[in-house]
């Protein structure tokens, strides 16, 4: 492979599918702008990189190139950033901030979750020493002066990895029921933005529960979106209900200090007659499922198929192919199609920043989309939607309240996605 290995989700790209996310940070205080201002600018110089533009060569192959311009710290206007643009110097990261609350907004094209909360971290800690003065430091922060590890920057090759079968394979075919739902919002010109709604839970109450039904955030949230699930769309004869659950496999790959992102989904299929089957039953499925699938076989089938479709694009003679080969082969496109997805990065360690942090969530795309982040005393879900349509929040509140666990639901938010400004070929 002759090319970065970050820019080909950028091939992907489309103005509706922006592959970029927000992490949301809610501080127990206001935000001061001048010291998060020099925060943001000491920490970008440890991660290499995040501090890139992006630029077109002679084959019309796209290039991440050194961007030594300061990273954008600007006031949140509720409005979508374009990365990559002179309004954040170039960066394809950029922060903003209101009152108390502070985005990390970043292209999708290098990182998820686990590498972005490295930028996230070591900024916030420099913000916060400036702000309150020593505390202790999470145990993987990374700071400016510390190297760059092979381990970070690591890419297998993938002809090194072993090529065992796979035990088993998800064969459950396409749910289309919420493929409706979602062409609307596509094919819809006006439609700018996707919504989302917070729900804390609290830590105790939430594990106090799984204990009792034997089960994960992961398969309970799965087992709990079947539920709405089944009672949001008309059942079809033929049709069935699906969630896939977000699943890292750098372990799997030998990546596992990697700040790239390698996530492959476990997919969880319900059939219609389990409609009125207990939470506890539903979680005990997913369970089976995630089970079932997590093996490292499957991890390295995936990053193997990623790899040839860098060498697939890599092979197309001008941009405009480069575009069509990556559309027609994405991987995250052929996933079988469900109706709902769940991802749960893990507590994240905060050191002694976590009493200043009083919510963390994750904005992505997607309909019916589950972002789970967890603090040391509750679970912020981000519950994301196409639309200002209520029912599927309050089926899930519905539910939370007849398994008696507690929560609290914030008001609509629009998402305001970052849009991505890339080079052109004319």
């Amino acid at each position: 492979m002759n090319h970065n290995p970050d820019i080909y989700l950028l091939y992907e790209y489309k103005e509706k599918m922006p592959f970029t996310v927000r992490m949301k940070v809610c501080l127990d205080a206001p935000v001061d702008a001048a010291l998060l201002t020099k925060a943001a600018q000491e920490a970008i110089g440890r991660f290499p990189y995040f501090s890139v533009r992006v630029g077109l060569d002679e084959g019309q192959n796209y290039t991440l190139q050194h961007n030594d311009r300061p990273v954008a710290v600007l006031p949140e206007k509720d409005e979508r950033l374009t990365l990559g643009s002179e309004e954040v110097n170039g960066h394809l990261v950029a922060i903003t901030w209101r009152n108390n609350y502070v985005w990390f907004n970043y292209s999708h094209t290098f990182c998820g979750a686990t590498g972005a909360l490295f930028w996230v971290k070591a900024t916030l800690y420099l913000y916060m020493l400036r702000k309150y003065g020593a505390l202790e430091a999470p145990k993987d922060l990374k700071l400016p002066g510390t190297p760059v590890t092979e381990g970070e920057l690591f890419f297998p090759d993938p002809d090194t990895l072993p090529d065992d079968e796979p035990i088993y394979r998800f064969d459950g075919g396409d749910s289309n029921l919420a493929l409706c739902r979602f062409l609307k919002y596509l094919l819809n010109p006006f439609a700018k933005e996707t919504y989302y709604y917070h729900i804390d839970i609290p830590v105790k109450d939430f594990m106090d529960y799984a204990a009792r039904i034997d089960g994960s955030p992961n398969t309970i949230l799965a087992a709990m979106m079947m539920k709405v699930c089944s009672r949001l769309f008309r059942e079809k004869k033929g049709t069935f209900l699906a969630g896939r659950v977000a699943a890292d496999y750098r372990n799997d790959i030998g990546a596992n200090e990697s700040y790239r992102d390698f996530v492959r989904f476990i997919h969880v299929r319900y059939e219609w007659s389990m409609k009125d089957e207990s939470i506890q039953k539903l979680n005990m499925c997913a369970r089976g499922a995630v089970i079932r699938q997590n093996q490292p076989e499957l991890g390295i089938e995936r990053f193997r198929k990623i790899s040839a479709n860098h060498r697939g694009i890599d092979e197309q003679p001008d941009l405009e192919a480069k575009m069509n080969f990556a559309s027609v082969h994405s991987t995250f496109r052929s996933d079988p199609r469900d109706n709902y997805t769940i991802s749960y990065v893990g507590q994240t360690d905060w050191g002694g920043m976590d009493e200043h942090i009083k919510g963390f969530y994750t904005i992505t795309d997607g309909d019916l989309m589950l972002e789970l982040n967890a603090l040391k005393d509750k679970f912020c879900i981000t519950f994301q939607l196409v639309n200002r349509d209520r029912k599927p929040l309050e089926l899930f509140c519905e539910l939370l309240e007849q398994e008696g666990v507690p929560y609290r639901v914030s008001d609509c938010f629009a998402r305001c996605l970052p849009k991505i400004q890339l080079p052109s070929a004319e």
